[in-house]
C-alpha cells in the first residue's frame, strides 16, 4: 500500500486534479468510444444495407482495438493505482462516510478486475474477434434467409476457435465455458447452473405433459393483426408504462433488442412476425423492461459517466427485469381485464378478458424461443446451454449442431424443426460469439419469480390492501408503483452486488428454481379452471 501512496504523491505533483477525477475523465472518454461502437451496432441491426457488412466489420474492429488499448494501457493502470492511493489517504483522514468508502472500494476493485481481463488479451485477437462477429452476423442472416446452416457453419467455427483462444489467454481458474460466461453472469459455474436447472429439466416436461391433456375451449387459431394495429398497441403500452419519447425510440430489427447509446438515449427494437399477432407486443414489453432497468441504474455513477457501480450487475438480473414486465405484468389476468377491449377493437378474436388471457398464455410448446410461453421457454434455453457447453467443453462438431438440436427438441418438447431456419438458425447470439449468454434468460425467470415473491410481501406490509398486491396494482393501472419498488429495491444496486447476492439481500433467500416452479403451477391451475 505504501507503493500506491508513493505513486499518488508523484502523480499529484504532475497533475493537480484529484486522482479520482482524472480516472473518471479517462473512463468517460472510454465510454464515449464504447457508445460509438454501440451506435454502429444499432445501425447494423436496424438500417445498414447488407453491402455495408465488410466495411462495418473494419469499423468495429478499429473501435475494438482502440477500446482494448485504452482498457489495458499503462496510463490506465497508473490512473487506477493513483486513485487507490488517494482513496487510502482519504480513509486514513476520516473524510469519507462508510457508504462512500464502500462504493469507492467496490468501484476500484471492479476496475482492477476488468483491467486484468483486458490486459491478458492480445490486441490482434480483439480485432480479429470484432471482424469475425461482424462477418458471423452477416453469414447468419444469409443462412437463415436461405435456410442453409452450411452457409453459417464456417463463420461459427471461426468464432468458436477465437473464443477458445480468448479463454486460454484469460487463463482464469475456470473452464472454457465458465470463463466466457463471466461477462454475462459474474461468478457463475457449471455446477451452479446444473444445480439450478436440474429441477426444471425434470419438472417442466411433466407440466407440459399435464397441459397437453387439457380440455380447452376452442379459440381461433389462424388469425393475425395488421402491422399498423400491432404498432398502435405497442405504442399505447409504452405510453402507459411511462415512455419519454425525448430520450427513447423504437425501431424494427430481425431480432428484438434493447440498447443504451448515451445517458439520455435509450433504444429498443421489435419486429412484426406474420402469423404471430402478439409477438411484437410482447417483444415491446420485454425490451422496455430492459430499458427501464438501464434508466434506473444509479445516477451518481451512471455507466455513461463510466463508473462500474452504474452498470447492470448481470444479464440474468437484466432478464429478470424484462421478464417481469413481459410475463408477470403483460401476460397476467389483471392486464387482460384492462386491455381486452383494445385488442378486440384492433381485430383480435376475443369477446372477454379470459379469451385474451388464454391467447396470451397458450401453454402449447413450439419451436421458436422468442415466441415461447413461460412453461416451455426454459426448455428452449436448456437445449441451447447444453449444446454450447458440448461445443466448448466436449468438442461437439459444429456441423453436428442441426442434428443435435433436432434430437434434443424431440426429447424435451416433443417437436422436430422441419428446417434449419426454424431450428438452430433462429437465434442471433452465436453469430456474435456470445457463448455463455443463453443461461441468463432462464436465470432471469428464476430471479424474477423470487423478486416477485419479495415484492408481494413488501407491498402487503406497506399497505397495499390485497392478497395479490401485484395483480391489484396492475388491475388499477398502477404499474408505476411496481416500477418504484424495483427502482428502490433492485435497480439502485448497480454492480455493487452480483445477481445472487442481490436476490438474497432482497428476498432473504438463496436463489432457487422453486419459486419459479411454484408460480408456474399456480398459473397453470388458474388457466385450467378458465378453460
Amino acid at each position: 500500500m505504501l507503493h500506491l501512496i508513493n505513486v499518488y504523491l508523484v502523480w499529484s505533483q504532475i497533475l493537480p486534479a484529484a486522482a479520482w477525477l482524472r480516472l473518471g475523465n479517462y473512463l468517460r472518454e472510454t465510454q464515449l468510444l464504447g457508445s460509438i461502437q454501440s451506435t454502429l451496432y444499432w445501425d447494423q441491426n436496424t438500417g445498414m444495407p447488407s453491402g455495408g457488412a465488410s466495411w462495418r466489420g473494419e469499423q468495429l474492429a478499429l473501435l475494438a482495438r482502440e477500446l482494448h488499448l485504452r482498457q489495458s494501457s499503462e496510463q490506465y493502470v497508473e490512473l487506477i493505482n493513483a486513485a487507490e492511493a488517494e482513496f487510502e489517504l482519504e480513509k486514513q483522514s476520516g473524510d469519507l462516510s462508510a457508504e462512500i468508502q464502500l462504493d469507492k472500494f467496490r468501484n476500484l476493485a471492479l476496475l482492477q478486475q476488468d483491467f486484468q481481463r483486458h490486459q491478458r488479451l492480445e490486441t490482434s485477437l480483439v480485432c480479429e474477434l470484432a471482424q469475425a462477429k461482424a462477418e458471423g452476423y452477416s453469414r447468419w442472416q444469409e443462412a437463415k434467409t436461405l435456410n442453409k446452416f452450411s452457409l453459417f457453419s464456417p463463420a461459427l467455427k471461426r468464432l468458436l476457435a477465437l473464443r477458445k483462444q480468448q479463454a486460454q489467454q484469460l487463463s482464469e481458474p475456470r473452464t472454457c465455458w465458465e470463463t466466457l460466461a463471466q461477462p454475462f453472469e459474474p461468478d457463475v459455474t457449471l455446477s451452479r447452473i446444473e444445480e439450478l436447472f436440474s429441477p426444471l429439466r425434470q419438472r417442466l416436461p411433466e407440466l407440459l405433459e399435464r397441459v397437453r391433456h387439457w380440455k380447452r375451449i376452442p379459440i381461433k387459431k389462424d388469425w393475425d393483426l395488421d402491422a399498423g394495429a400491432q404498432q398502435k398497441l405497442s405504442r399505447q403500452l409504452l405510453a402507459e408504462w411511462g415512455q419519454d419519447i425525448g430520450v427513447s425510440s423504437v425501431a424494427s430489427s430481425p431480432h428484438p433488442f434493447s440498447i443504451t447509446l448515451g445517458p439520455s438515449d435509450f433504444r429498443l427494437t421489435t419486429r412484426i412476425v406474420q402469423g404471430q399477432p402478439l409477438s411484437s407486443f410482447f417483444a415491446t414489453a420485454h425490451e422496455w423492461g430492459h430499458s427501464l432497468y438501464e434508466q434506473g441504474l444509479p445516477s451518481e455513477s451512471h455507466q455513461w459517466f463510466a463508473w462500474p457501480l452504474g452498470h447492470a450487475t448481470s444479464m440474468g438480473l437484466h432478464e429478470s427485469q424484462s421478464l417481469f414486465w413481459e410475463n408477470r405484468v403483460a401476460r397476467s389476468k389483471s392486464f387482460a381485464d384492462r386491455w381486452w377491449h383494445r385488442f378486440a377493437d384492433a381485430g383480435a378474436p376475443v369477446a372477454s378478458s379470459c379469451d385474451l388471457w388464454r391467447l396470451m398464455n397458450p401453454l402449447i410448446p413450439g419451436l421458436n424461443r422468442v415466441e415461447a410461453d413461460e412453461l416451455s421457454y426454459g426448455l428452449h434455453i436448456m437445449i441451447r446451454t447444453e449444446i454450447e457447453i458440448e461445443l466448448l467443453e466436449r468438442d461437439l462438431e459444429v456441423d453436428a449442431i442441426p442434428e443435435e438440436w433436432n434430437k434434443r427438441y424431440k426429447e424435451l418438447l416433443g417437436l422436430t424443426p422441419i428446417n434449419d431456419s426454424e431450428g438452430c438458425l433462429q437465434d442471433v447470439h452465436w453469430s456474435e460469439g456470445l457463448f455463455g449468454y443463453f443461461p441468463s434468460y432462464l436465470l432471469g425467470h428464476l430471479i424474477s419469480a423470487q423478486l416477485s415473491e419479495a415484492m408481494t410481501k413488501d407491498l402487503v406490509l406497506n399497505g397495499v390492501d390485497s392478497i395479490e398486491p401485484i395483480d391489484h396494482l396492475i388491475a388499477s393501472g398502477s404499474e408505476a408503483t411496481l416500477l418504484e419498488w424495483l427502482r428502490s429495491h433492485v435497480h439502485c444496486y448497480g454492480r455493487s452486488l452480483n445477481s445472487e447476492q442481490l436476490v438474497e439481500k432482497v428476498s432473504g433467500k438463496k436463489l432457487s428454481s422453486f419459486p419459479f416452479l411454484a408460480y408456474l403451477e399456480e398459473k397453470i391451475d388458474h388457466l385450467e379452471r378458465s378453460s
